[in-house]
């Protein structure tokens, strides 16, 4: 959906380095896939054709960060909610 957006930090030897890949347009969506040590994170429109690629050396990426933007008509999937399932009782 428009306004997802994907965070990369990726190590860039002495210092680490920030992208971010968004999905600009309505209808688009970003997707990642993790395949044979490279991690792609790609903007898709809806028919399924990939827009842009960003594609990280998977033992360089140091975070992924997925922030979808929040579904007003209820697409989203029932009971996740972010929240733990239960309170861990030994704490």
């Amino acid at each position: 959906m428009k306004g997802d957006r994907v965070e990369i930090v990726v190590d860039a030897g002495d210092t680490t380095r920030t992208y971010e890949v968004v999905a600009a347009r309505a209808g688009r969506r970003v997707e990642t896939a993790v395949r044979r040590g490279v991690v792609e994170v790609s903007e898709v429109t809806r028919t399924g054709v990939v827009v842009r690629t960003a594609r990280f050396m998977a033992n360089r990426v140091l975070a992924l960060v997925e922030q979808p933007v929040p579904r007003e008509d209820g697409s989203e999937i029932p009971g996740r909610t972010g929240q733990p399932l239960r309170e861990d009782p030994e704490t």
